[in-house]
Parts: structure tokens; C-alpha cells; sequence
């Protein structure tokens, strides 16, 4: 059987010390999110009122049940924002490596596939009229 270095309790403390402060830091900043509600808590003043505890509805007084009908559609607008604003990250680095040499033909037909998935994703949302605005 294979014995360990002569100094492996002193790679294992080296290996261990970086994930301590992690743990140190993120105890950190719990323990200081605690305080700060803690302390919240402990200065506000608490009289609640039937108008406070009312909804707030931008200065206007509610009306009606609280349930409101939202169009699904904007939603989806919102949601293919986000995968085209992600889709455009991407294409900043595939630019700075197509410039590299050797990579050039090789990130050609990977953007292209990539820019495939989009057209079809694109087509499928128009196909189902999504992308109609009535």
C-alpha cells in the first residue's frame, strides 16, 4: 500500500484554509443580514392602523376584489427579451476567438448552429402567434 507524503496534513490545512475563509465570510454576512433585521425589528414602531393595513395602491384607495386578469403575452415578450439579451452575450466572446488563429472556420459553423437553434425557437413562437400584438 502506497504511503502519503510526508506533508500531507500540511497540503490538507493549505487546501482546507481557503474554503475556511469562504465559510468565515459567509457566516460574516449572515450573521450581519440577522443583525440589521434584528435591529429593524427592535427600532420601528409598530401602531398598526385599519389604513395601514390596508393595500397600498399608489395613492389611490383599492377597489374591487385584489385578483387581477394580466395578459400571458407580455410575459412572453419578456421571456424572449431575456433569450435574445442572453443570445447577444454570447456573441462577444465567439467574436474575440473567431479572431484567433486556427479557430476561425470551427466557431464559423458553431455560430451558425447556434444562430440555427434561434431561428427555429423564433419561427416556432412566430408559427404560434405569439409574436402578434392584439
Amino acid at each position: 500500500m502506497p504511503q502519503p507524503p510526508a506533508d500531507a496534513p500540511a497540503l490538507a490545512a493549505d487546501y482546507f484554509q481557503g474554503y475556511s475563509v469562504v465559510g468565515l465570510l459567509a457566516a460574516l454576512g449572515v450573521l450581519f443580514v440577522a443583525v440589521a433585521f434584528g435591529a429593524g425589528r427592535l427600532l420601528r414602531p409598530v401602531a398598526p392602523t385599519p389604513e395601514k393595513l390596508m393595500t397600498y395602491e399608489c395613492g389611490v384607495d383599492p377597489v374591487g376584489e385584489g385578483w387581477a386578469h394580466t395578459q400571458v403575452r407580455y410575459y412572453v415578450y419578456a421571456f424572449l427579451y431575456v433569450i435574445f439579451a442572453v443570445d447577444s452575450i454570447f456573441l462577444f466572446p465567439w467574436a474575440t476567438v473567431f479572431a484567433a488563429p486556427g479557430y476561425g472556420a470551427t466557431t464559423l459553423v458553431e455560430m451558425f448552429v447556434f444562430l440555427g437553434f434561434l431561428t427555429v425557437g423564433l419561427l416556432y413562437a412566430y408559427k404560434k402567434g405569439v409574436l402578434e400584438w392584439t
